[in-house]
């Protein structure tokens, strides 16, 4: 059975896409993380991630948790967006050359991306 074979523009657009949800989803826990590990010992700011993200959205609300991120949503996105297209593209490519990847392998690549 053909596959119907979607556009590089589609594609590119699916990745950018799935950069910008994934930056977003993850940005906050990054910025919980990376101030846990910046506080000093004898200060003790936070005690645990959730304790962290709660105060952050408390003194500096909701786009407290995201500020910082546009650098992450300009490198991502593009990156994001390459990635898939180019996994896509070759994998159609090998497809089409009776190449079969094994499920194995099929499935540790969904993983990844």
């Amino acid at each position: 059975m053909a596959e119907k074979q979607i556009s590089l523009p589609a594609k590119l657009l699916n990745g950018g896409v799935a950069g910008i949800i994934g930056v977003t989803c993850v940005f906050p826990i990054d910025l919980a993380k990376t101030r846990l590990q910046n506080q000093r010992k004898g200060q003790q700011a936070y005690r645990s991630m959730l304790d962290c993200l709660l105060k952050t959205l408390r003194s500096e609300g909701y786009f407290g948790m995201y500020r910082g991120a546009a650098v992450n949503l300009t490198l991502v996105t593009p990156e994001k967006a390459i990635k898939l297209a180019a996994n896509d593209y070759l994998r159609h490519l090998l497809a089409r050359d009776g190449y079969v990847p094994s499920p194995a392998l099929y499935a540790q690549n969904h993983l990844i991306t």
